[in-house]
């Protein structure tokens, strides 16, 4: 857990123009700053990055966030990670709890970690070298239809048939100093057994004669390899092994170079293999990606639904496809949501998406995109499948089948639907499927065979709470202005609508004005009234108001505030008046309201004066 104190100091060192002017092309026009977004396909700019409020917003997709959300939506990159790149940019280190060690500790991790990324650098770099010289390796390339430009955006190169070839980048591998790293790293393999005459492991490349597929994280740094036989030979792809850099459960081959073109498709496309990624990007699909030798996972599918709402898996026709799409599919029910799309692409047993492609023509591959199987569907299909349904038993063992799958998704109208198909093809109602599933017995059941969850009361923001609500986001300090009795009628807690205008001025409060915008958001979104927050601060972005003026108009609409439940109140009492049904508390309380009503009218709010 991040400290929201550490939040708030860090993105008032940060300066939000050079973090986006990394990725983006920024022009000035007038206060602030103008480029194309990259978060949707534009031709004239309407991306701006304002350096005052330290937020980025695009009127044509709606983007909008902190240098913290930019890096998040650019890269893929969890909150955390964000936060770090940050704070490694300026200069600081994120308390959390592992960073709690010895600084001496956490000094040579630092240069650790250098050392290791220093290593994958210049090792791509040899590789990229090699293959200019590798006719073989090459002409293999060309054949699988690849251009030069493919494989310079993809950085491919070759390590070449030599035991000792990084020698000629790193020096002598027999240097400890130097043959650490690289074997850490995996690009070197550091025989146990057999040792030179001087008693030192013997240490060798671990890719030799392969094309090599630099697999980079969301930031761009080669952390790995996979390494593919131009011949004959096994294994046909070598992976770098999981070392501090890599792990093959946690990464995607090509999600870098395709993060543009998943947002400009709005799906990302899931193969199998290396070459299927760069090919298809040859051929007009540059937004597949794949995994890296190893089954889906769910941190996969999370990285996946950073970047798009829709993921395609494409996977062969043939039993071993099915088998990695039932892991997919496993994969993927515990973050399926209402609002995602999830489908499974079978090709015939005979094709790679590659070789579809090449042979049937891009609008057909797309078609077959488009005609995926949804996941709704092929989770029934796995349940049902050598089932015979028209026994007992068969739809017995279709609902036992089914159990885990719907046990792993989070409650919702999708997990509801699917209840309602398995019940029709069992025979059964929907409540008996919750119950024989063990549906019923969470709390977060949805749809009419759960009862509804209590909620608090609370009621929404009236248009002039929001305006007051966004005055108050763009000048914290203007919550100093009111005075108490303000307060007890403006922040009342019997009155639900004042739920969150008194959140915010607590929160006000509580920063003494020392937050810029962007801290104090992002403040905002970690609270319960996000949404609301949200809201008010695209209408935030969309103006530029002087803090005179903002002050004027927060005086004013805090003046109406005040006066309507006052003016609720009289007419009250004036109509129990005329109904005989006043006391005389009653009537005492109509002489003082008439009086106050007249008075807020003819002097209007009166802000609180130094020395009140």
């Amino acid at each position: 857990m991040i400290p929201q104190s550490f939040i708030q100091d860090l993105l008032n060192r940060v300066d939000i123009v050079d973090v986006v002017g990394k990725y983006v092309q920024l022009k000035k026009g007038g206060a602030n700053f103008m480029g194309l977004c990259p978060f949707h396909n534009e031709k004239s700019p309407s991306f701006t990055v304002s350096p005052t409020k330290q937020f980025y917003h695009c009127f044509g997709c709606s983007a909008h966030g902190s240098a913290i959300g930019f890096l998040m939506e650019y890269s893929g990159q969890s909150y955390p990670d964000a936060v770090r790149e940050l704070a490694q940019s300026v200069g600081l280190s994120v308390p959390e709890e592992r960073d709690r060690l010895p600084p001496a500790q956490r000094a040579a991790e630092q240069a650790r970690s250098v050392a290791l990324s220093d290593a994958m650098t210049r090792a791509t770099d040899f590789y990229k070298k090699q293959l200019r010289g590798a006719q073989t390796a090459v002409q293999y390339l060309k054949g699988r239809g690849l251009t030069g430009e493919i494989a310079a955006h993809f950085g491919l190169g070759y390590a070449p048939d030599d035991w000792q070839g990084l020698e000629a980048v790193f020096g002598s591998f027999r240097d400890d100093a130097i043959a650490a790293p690289l074997v850490e790293s995996g690009l070197l393999i550091e025989s146990a057994d057999k040792r030179d005459a001087d008693g030192k492991p013997r240490r060798y490349d671990r890719f030799r004669d392969r094309i090599m597929f630099p697999i980079r994280n969301t930031k761009g740094a080669v952390i790995g390899f996979g390494g593919r036989v131009i011949g004959q030979g096994e294994p046909k792809y070598l992976n770098s092994p999981e070392t501090p850099l890599f792990s093959k459960g946690t990464e995607l081959y090509g999600l870098f170079e395709a993060r543009h073109a998943i947002r400009e498709a709005g799906y990302v496309l899931v193969v199998e293999g290396y070459m299927d990624v760069v090919a298809l990007a040859q051929l007009g699909f540059a937004n597949a990606v794949a995994t890296l030798g190893t089954a889906c996972t769910t941190v996969h599918v999370q990285k996946l639904l950073r970047q798009t709402d829709a993921v395609v898996f494409s996977f062969d026709g043939d039993a071993a496809g099915r088998r990695a799409a039932r892991r997919a599919l496993e994969a993927c029910l515990p973050h399926v949501a209402d609002n995602k799309t999830i489908r499974f692409l079978f090709l015939p047993a005979e094709h790679d998406p590659d070789s579809y492609v090449r042979e049937q023509g891009t609008d057909a591959f797309a078609a077959q995109v488009r005609d995926a199987m949804p996941l709704s569907r092929f989770l029934l299909q796995v349940a049902t499948e050598e089932q015979d349904l028209r026994q007992p038993e068969g739809r017995a063992r279709a609902q036992f089948e089914a159990k885990p799958m719907l046990q792993a998704m989070p409650a919702g109208g999708l997990r509801l639907q699917i209840v309602r198909e398995l019940a029709d093809a069992t025979g059964t109602t929907p409540a008996e499927i919750e119950a024989v599933c063990g549906l019923g017995s969470d709390a977060s059941r949805v749809g009419r065979y759960a009862a509804p969850r209590p909620r608090a009361r609370r009621q929404a923001p009236t248009a002039l709470e929001q305006r007051v609500v966004q005055l108050l986001m763009t000048y914290p300090s203007l919550a100093a202005r009111l005075d108490a009795d303000s307060r007890a009628l403006l922040l009342d807690s019997e009155r639900p609508e004042s739920e969150v205008l008194a959140h915010l001025v607590g929160a006000c409060e509580a920063i003494e004005g020392q937050a810029n915008f962007a801290a104090f958001s992002e403040q905002l979104a970690q609270s319960p009234y996000a949404e609301v927050y949200a809201a008010a601060r695209a209408a935030v972005l969309r103006e530029d108001i002087e803090e005179d003026l903002a002050t004027l108009e927060f005086d004013g609409a805090v003046h109406k505030l005040l006066a309507e439940p006052l003016r609720r109140e009289l007419e009250a009492l004036q109509t129990a008046v005329i109904a005989g049904t006043a006391s005389e508390s009653d009537k005492t309380r109509l002489r003082w309201l008439v009086s106050e009503v007249q008075q807020r009218r003819q002097v209007g709010y009166r802000a609180p004066q130094e020395g009140d």
